[in-house]
Order: structure tokens, then sequence, then C-alpha cells
């Protein structure tokens, strides 16, 4: 059986799971973290940009992704 790599981005949904608000806010998020760290919508958010302006620890959400 194949093992499934570990993942680089984060979506909205993962979003929604870890913090437990509504779609529409996640998605917010989402914009603010593009903006900071200069990125068009097309571009991916990585787990460690979430992690650095959520300050959250980036172990506790690949421990959850995973």
């Amino acid at each position: 059986m194949a093992t499934i790599p570990k993942r680089i981005v984060i979506y909205t949904r993962d979003i929604e799971n870890i913090t437990g608000r509504k779609r529409r806010t996640c998605q917010t998020i989402l914009e603010k973290i593009r903006k900071r760290y200069n990125k068009n919508k097309e571009q991916f958010i990585t787990v460690k940009e979430f992690c650095e302006f959520m300050k959250i620890e980036e172990s506790l959400v690949r421990e959850f992704l995973h």
C-alpha cells in the first residue's frame, strides 16, 4: 500500500476543521495570508505560512492534517 506524503499546502476545509470557523471566515483568513505574503489568489498557502500567521505551532497542525 502506498503511503501518502505529507502535504505542504493548506486549504479552506483544513482551516475549518482546525479552527471550527465557518467557510467564509476561513476564506477570509486565506485572503489575509495571501496579502501578507504578496501572493495572488492562484497561489497556494503553505502550512508554514498559515502557522506563522495564526501563531500556531506547526507540529500541532501537521499532526492534525496527518
